[in-house]
Protein backbone atom coordinates (compact mmCIF):
# COMPACT_ATOMS: atom_id res chain seq x y z
CA UNK A 1 0.00 0.00 0.00
CA UNK A 2 1.55 3.40 -0.82
CA UNK A 3 0.82 6.41 1.31
CA UNK A 4 -0.62 8.60 -1.26
CA UNK A 5 -3.45 5.86 -1.65
CA UNK A 6 -4.11 6.63 2.24
CA UNK A 7 -4.99 8.98 4.62
CA UNK A 8 -3.59 9.71 7.89
CA UNK A 9 -5.91 8.55 10.92
CA UNK A 10 -3.74 9.39 13.90
CA UNK A 11 -0.47 9.16 15.49
CA UNK A 12 0.61 6.25 18.40
CA UNK A 13 1.03 8.33 21.00
CA UNK A 14 1.87 6.08 24.21
CA UNK A 15 1.23 2.79 25.63
CA UNK A 16 -2.10 1.42 27.77
CA UNK A 17 -0.87 -1.49 29.26
CA UNK A 18 2.06 -3.78 29.79
CA UNK A 19 0.58 -6.56 27.54
CA UNK A 20 0.93 -4.21 24.31
CA UNK A 21 -1.93 -2.22 24.36
CA UNK A 22 -1.52 1.20 22.03
CA UNK A 23 -3.49 4.31 22.21
CA UNK A 24 -3.68 6.34 19.01
CA UNK A 25 -5.04 10.31 18.74
CA UNK A 26 -7.36 9.87 16.11
CA UNK A 27 -7.18 12.89 13.75
CA UNK A 28 -11.04 13.14 12.69
CA UNK A 29 -13.86 14.48 14.06
CA UNK A 30 -15.85 11.33 14.10
CA UNK A 31 -13.35 9.15 15.86
CA UNK A 32 -16.49 6.43 16.53
CA UNK A 33 -16.21 5.45 12.38
CA UNK A 34 -12.94 3.55 13.12
CA UNK A 35 -13.53 2.09 16.70
CA UNK A 36 -14.15 -1.59 14.66
CA UNK A 37 -11.32 -1.42 12.52
CA UNK A 38 -9.80 -5.04 10.90
CA UNK A 39 -6.37 -3.77 10.45
CA UNK A 40 -4.62 -0.24 9.96
CA UNK A 41 -1.24 0.73 8.78
CA UNK A 42 1.46 2.00 10.47
CA UNK A 43 4.66 4.05 9.25
CA UNK A 44 7.89 2.22 10.05
CA UNK A 45 10.99 3.58 8.54
CA UNK A 46 8.81 5.46 5.73
CA UNK A 47 7.03 2.15 4.97
CA UNK A 48 3.47 1.54 5.58
CA UNK A 49 3.04 -2.41 7.13
CA UNK A 50 -0.43 -3.76 7.45
CA UNK A 51 -1.04 -4.31 11.61
CA UNK A 52 -4.28 -6.33 12.42
CA UNK A 53 -6.57 -5.35 15.11
CA UNK A 54 -6.97 -7.90 18.13
CA UNK A 55 -9.47 -5.38 19.73
CA UNK A 56 -10.35 -1.28 19.76
CA UNK A 57 -12.13 0.82 21.94
CA UNK A 58 -11.95 4.74 21.98
CA UNK A 59 -10.66 6.08 25.04
CA UNK A 60 -11.82 9.50 25.98
CA UNK A 61 -12.89 11.51 23.40
CA UNK A 62 -10.04 11.44 20.36
CA UNK A 63 -8.20 8.33 21.51
CA UNK A 64 -8.43 4.57 20.38
CA UNK A 65 -7.09 2.04 22.43
CA UNK A 66 -6.07 -0.46 20.38
CA UNK A 67 -4.36 -4.48 20.77
CA UNK A 68 -2.48 -5.33 17.74
CA UNK A 69 -2.03 -9.11 16.53
CA UNK A 70 1.42 -9.49 17.00
CA UNK A 71 2.48 -6.67 19.36
CA UNK A 72 2.14 -8.44 22.98
CA UNK A 73 4.37 -7.02 24.89
CA UNK A 74 6.18 -3.60 25.90
CA UNK A 75 9.20 -3.80 23.68
CA UNK A 76 6.75 -4.58 20.75
CA UNK A 77 4.17 -1.30 21.74
CA UNK A 78 7.70 0.81 22.48
CA UNK A 79 8.83 0.46 18.75
CA UNK A 80 5.61 1.71 17.67
CA UNK A 81 5.35 4.94 19.78
CA UNK A 82 5.01 8.09 17.69
CA UNK A 83 4.30 6.31 14.84
CA UNK A 84 1.67 7.76 12.29
CA UNK A 85 -1.48 5.63 11.08
CA UNK A 86 -2.86 5.07 8.17
CA UNK A 87 -5.75 3.90 6.26
CA UNK A 88 -6.71 3.00 2.26
CA UNK A 89 -8.89 5.98 1.16
CA UNK A 90 -11.58 3.90 0.46
CA UNK A 91 -12.56 4.23 4.28
CA UNK A 92 -13.07 7.81 4.29
CA UNK A 93 -16.70 8.64 4.65
CA UNK A 94 -18.41 10.30 1.65
CA UNK A 95 -18.89 13.86 2.01
CA UNK A 96 -21.84 16.02 0.11
CA UNK A 97 -22.43 19.48 -0.73
CA UNK A 98 -19.93 22.10 -0.06
CA UNK A 99 -17.97 19.66 2.78
CA UNK A 100 -14.67 17.93 1.34
CA UNK A 101 -11.38 16.47 1.82
CA UNK A 102 -8.27 18.08 0.90
CA UNK A 103 -6.92 15.71 -1.23
CA UNK A 104 -9.66 15.28 -3.47
CA UNK A 105 -9.94 19.55 -4.15
CA UNK A 106 -6.17 19.58 -5.60
CA UNK A 107 -6.99 20.25 -9.34
CA UNK A 108 -9.75 22.33 -8.66
CA UNK A 109 -10.18 25.54 -10.08
CA UNK A 110 -10.92 28.17 -7.77
CA UNK A 111 -13.36 30.69 -9.47
CA UNK A 112 -14.32 34.19 -7.77
CA UNK A 113 -17.89 35.45 -8.19
CA UNK A 114 -16.69 38.96 -8.75
CA UNK A 115 -12.97 38.48 -10.13
CA UNK A 116 -14.00 35.41 -12.29
CA UNK A 117 -11.22 32.44 -12.61
CA UNK A 118 -8.88 32.56 -10.11
CA UNK A 119 -6.27 29.70 -11.01
CA UNK A 120 -5.61 26.38 -9.89
CA UNK A 121 -5.77 24.48 -6.79
CA UNK A 122 -2.02 23.00 -5.93
CA UNK A 123 -2.22 22.90 -2.62
CA UNK A 124 -3.70 23.65 1.19
CA UNK A 125 -1.66 24.56 3.59
CA UNK A 126 -3.16 24.13 6.97
CA UNK A 127 0.22 24.23 9.16
CA UNK A 128 -1.02 28.50 9.92
CA UNK A 129 -4.03 29.22 11.96
CA UNK A 130 -6.26 30.24 9.35
CA UNK A 131 -6.33 27.02 6.26
CA UNK A 132 -5.14 28.52 3.08
CA UNK A 133 -6.26 27.57 -0.26
CA UNK A 134 -2.73 27.93 -2.35
CA UNK A 135 -3.96 28.86 -5.92
CA UNK A 136 -1.31 28.96 -9.01
CA UNK A 137 -2.25 31.49 -11.58
CA UNK A 138 0.81 32.16 -14.49
CA UNK A 139 3.32 31.77 -12.27
CA UNK A 140 2.02 33.77 -9.27
CA UNK A 141 0.36 32.27 -5.77
CA UNK A 142 -2.40 33.21 -4.47
CA UNK A 143 -3.43 32.49 -0.93
CA UNK A 144 -7.41 32.43 -0.01
CA UNK A 145 -8.38 31.87 3.71
CA UNK A 146 -10.23 28.63 3.92
CA UNK A 147 -13.32 30.28 5.32
CA UNK A 148 -16.89 28.93 5.21
CA UNK A 149 -17.97 32.38 4.83
CA UNK A 150 -15.50 32.52 1.61
CA UNK A 151 -16.71 29.18 -0.13
CA UNK A 152 -19.63 29.77 -2.02
CA UNK A 153 -20.45 26.32 -3.83
CA UNK A 154 -17.49 22.95 -4.15
CA UNK A 155 -18.82 21.69 -7.85
CA UNK A 156 -17.07 18.24 -8.35
CA UNK A 157 -18.49 17.35 -11.56
CA UNK A 158 -16.94 20.51 -12.75
CA UNK A 159 -14.13 20.42 -10.64
CA UNK A 160 -14.72 23.84 -9.40
CA UNK A 161 -14.64 25.75 -6.39
CA UNK A 162 -16.50 29.03 -6.25
CA UNK A 163 -15.67 31.52 -3.79
CA UNK A 164 -16.17 34.84 -2.52
CA UNK A 165 -13.31 36.71 -1.65
CA UNK A 166 -13.48 40.27 -0.07
CA UNK A 167 -13.20 42.87 -2.61
CA UNK A 168 -9.19 43.45 -3.40
CA UNK A 169 -7.47 40.40 -1.98
CA UNK A 170 -6.87 38.48 -5.13
CA UNK A 171 -5.28 41.85 -6.77
CA UNK A 172 -3.03 41.60 -3.51
CA UNK A 173 -1.50 39.46 -5.96
CA UNK A 174 -2.01 40.08 -9.35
Amino acid sequence: MKKEDCFYLGKIVSKYSFKGELLIKLDTDQPDLYEDLDAMFIEVRNTLIPFFVESSQLHKSDLLRVRFEDVTNEADADALIKSDVYLPLEFLPKLEGDKFYFHEVIGFTIEDVNYGKVGILVGINDSTAQALFEIENNGNEILIPMNDEFIEKVDRKAKTIFVKTPEGLIDLYM
